[in-house]
């Protein structure tokens, strides 16, 4: 008999909504953090009093999105949100909001008109392409805007591409920045939680799988009508008390049928002819039924053995590297006085992020945090990366040099998988039976937990497809 139902390999976001799920289904879970402390990058610690997030976030497409079906359908504990706000772009002027629809991008002086006129032609070229099924997916953005911009205008776009994708406008597709941009959204169907009794004979996972394999992307040509109606900043979210609230109410929902072990790096997955059976850490070994892997799936190769074809796959995932500088001001700045996130100053793209304004409390008494991201080349030369951060940030923002009190870096991989032309992404099986893949390398719908919580609602479909749920 097995000492476990399902042992989970990794305790950040994905592997704490897969236990949390597959706990309220009945199983007996073991999640396994090879860290002191689990949450990954959805997390919160505190910096000479300012209480930082791991990289600036913003929880999209929560209306109606997976994490908001997973909140509604198994937290116990449910988080606060605060509206995220809008996204900006910074100018010697001061803050300028990107345009999501046609009838903004008339005003968005930040452009030159001519260079307004002929990207506003092209993205309604490329929604009416993609209405009609005649979009080609991989086409990169360099070479589907118009020729002649000029270089304030192929350096924003580039600015956006990097923003969506964490890759520059050669890496990113068409297809990225209409789905990122809110012009076709990708958001799970509302009636996936609907009229569903175990006593009506029809089980609750089978009830999840049903729905989600009708799902389809909602009125393709309503996607058009977005032109003039979109918003980018759709159904965004910021968690109240920063990303340690959202990690708190999912660990306070988890029933005591889940067992969380830290510090215990899974070193092998056992398995038994195809079949997966367990894993080994450096001093225990468990058995299971079934091991859901979370950590990365370009890691898998080392702890089991794989076909060569699909190891060949495994490489081609892409990735981005951040750098992430938490300023602590000693005061308020006007510059910062917003809610949402600036994204382009000239010369550089950058993801930056008052998060103090969502909660006071995140800063001491009348002080100010700012987060800046940047994706970084040279991972070799992290001080040369930050000299970088710092000297474009300082032109963005003239005179902050003179408030900060707080200087705190992170440098992460935000995403498992970045969403770009060649990059891979697993998808939720893999080749070794009762050994299923969650994270953000496996699903490539939206970004960071919004991103997981869809790879989790595809692992309970798989599950049941294959009867473990």
């Amino acid at each position: 008999m097995s000492d476990y139902d399902v042992i989970i390999v990794g305790g950040g976001i994905s592997g704490l909504l897969s236990a949390l799920t597959l706990s309220k289904h009945g199983k007996k879970v073991l999640v396994l953090e090879k860290d002191d402390a689990v949450g990954g990058n959805c997390n919160s610690y505190t910096v000479d009093g300012f209480q930082v997030d791991t990289g600036p976030h913003a929880i999209t497409h929560l209306r109606e999105g997976p994490l908001r079906r997973l909140m509604d359908e198994y937290f116990t504990y449910m988080p606060f949100f605060v509206d995220y706000g809008h996204y900006y772009v910074r100018t010697e002027k001061g803050l300028t909001k990107i345009p999501s629809n046609i009838k903004d991008f008339v005003t968005f002086d930040v452009l030159p008109g001519k260079d307004r006129l002929m990207l506003s032609q092209a993205l309604t070229k490329a929604l009416t392409q993609m209405t009609f099924g005649m979009l080609d997916g991989d086409q990169p953005v360099y070479d589907y805007i118009p020729k002649g911009l000029s270089g304030d205008t192929y350096d924003f776009v580039n600015a956006i591409a990097y923003f969506l994708s964490g890759k520059s406008m050669k890496d990113t597709s068409v297809n990225r920045v209409l789905y990122g941009s809110s012009f076709v959204r990708d958001s799970v169907s509302e009636d996936i939680f609907e009229n569903v009794e175990e006593a009506s004979g029809t089980s609750y996972a089978s009830m999840i799988s049903d729905k989600l394999s009708k799902y389809q992307l909602k009125g393709h040509l309503s996607s058009l009508g977005r032109l003039a109606t979109n918003k980018v900043s759709y159904a965004q979210a910021y968690p109240r008390g920063g990303l340690r609230s959202l990690l708190k109410a999912v660990l306070y929902s988890m029933p005591e049928t889940v067992q969380i072990k830290t510090s215990s790096r899974v070193n092998k997955i056992l398995t038994d002819g195809e079949k997966a059976v367990g894993v080994t850490t450096d001093s225990d070994s468990y058995s299971s039924d079934t091991i859901v892997y979370t950590g990365f799936v370009k890691n898998l190769p080392l702890l089991v053995e794989l076909p060569p074809d699909y190891i060949k796959k495994l490489s081609t995932i892409d990735q981005t590297l951040s750098l992430t500088l938490w300023l602590g001001l000693k005061e308020k700045m006007k510059e910062f006085d917003y809610t949402g996130s600036e994204v382009w100053f000239k010369g550089g793209a950058y993801w930056a992020m008052p998060i103090s304004n969502y909660d006071a409390s995140i800063a001491p008494k009348g002080k100010q945090l700012v987060g800046f991201t940047f994706v970084i080349d040279d991972k070799n030369n992290i001080e040369s990366e930050k000299k970088k951060a710092l000297d474009l940030i300082f032109r963005a923002v003239p005179g902050i040099e003179n408030k900060i009190e707080m200087t705190h870096y992170q440098v992460t991989i935000p995403e498992k998988a970045a969403v770009t032309i060649n990059g891979y992404f697993a998808g939720t099986r893999s080749p070794v039976r009762n050994l299923y893949l969650a994270g953000t390398d496996t699903d490539s719908r939206s970004m960071g937990v919004t991103r997981a919580a869809y790879s989790v609602l595809e692992l309970l479909k798989a599950m049941k497809e294959d009867k473990i749920l």
